[in-house]
């Protein structure tokens, strides 16, 4: 059985639930190489190597050069938050990155405005921000989510799209048989289930929408047997 890779063509939207510390300094990050301004150190896709062969071979070519890898500067960002600001406001108030550089990278991340999130104060408890959907149940807040991705998929013309939560954590919850089968978890979206938290709801939606989901974060999320 052979595997074949499909190569990594056209634009990578990456988008991302809560645009708050992590993301603006990912965001920024991925500006500042594409600018020349900083090297992406301890990036292992743009400065890890893989070895080839036997040691004394001396064959370590960048893992970039060896695995079909997007180029950086095909990355678009997109994604959701809680708060209006755009990213060069988000990044100055977040106080991770340095000003000087956020000034070099200002009309990149103040093109980006984070679309309305999908929100509940009762799973993180210290937030709450205006930037939000309202909709009729989960199912329709989810349904909310998955015309975001085609909408952002469509707009900035991007062959493929990954989804990474990189929001606040959410409270304990314990998996339960809401969490069971696709058919419970939808029901449990159509009923408003309290087991099921907005990263579930992201989750969901990035999975329906054939979009690969990762969790940034120790929320159940996607980590139940109906996805």
């Amino acid at each position: 059985m052979t595997t074949n890779i499909k190569q990594a063509t056209g634009k990578l939207g990456v988008l991302l639930p809560g645009m708050g510390a992590v993301a603006t300094t990912v965001i920024a990050g991925v500006y500042a190489v594409n600018k020349g301004i900083s090297k992406p150190i301890g990036s292992t896709t743009q400065m890890g190597t893989i070895r080839l062969g036997k040691r004394t071979e001396n064959r370590t070519p960048l893992i970039k050069d060896f695995v079909p890898l997007t180029n950086i500067k095909d990355i678009v960002f997109g994604g959701w938050d809680i708060f209006e600001d755009n990213m060069f406001q988000s990044a100055t108030n977040a106080g991770v990155l340095d000003r000087y550089l956020l000034e070099q990278l200002k009309p990149e991340l103040e093109a980006i405005k984070p679309m309305k999130a999908v929100f509940n104060k009762r799973y993180i408890t210290k937030i709450d921000g205006p930037n939000v959907k309202t909709g009729a149940n989960k199912m329709d807040l989810a349904e909310q989510v998955r015309q975001d991705i085609r909408d952002f998929k469509a707009k900035n013309n991007c062959e493929r799209l990954v989804m990474v939560w990189t929001g606040s954590t959410e409270i304990y919850i314990q998996e339960s048989e809401v969490h069971q089968t696709i058919a419970s978890l939808e029901e449990g979206l159509r009923n408003n289930h309290d087991d099921i938290p907005p990263s579930m709801i992201y989750a969901y939606a990035a999975i329906k929408e054939g979009v690969p989901y990762a969790n940034g974060a120790p929320n159940l999320s996607a980590d139940v047997p109906a996805m």
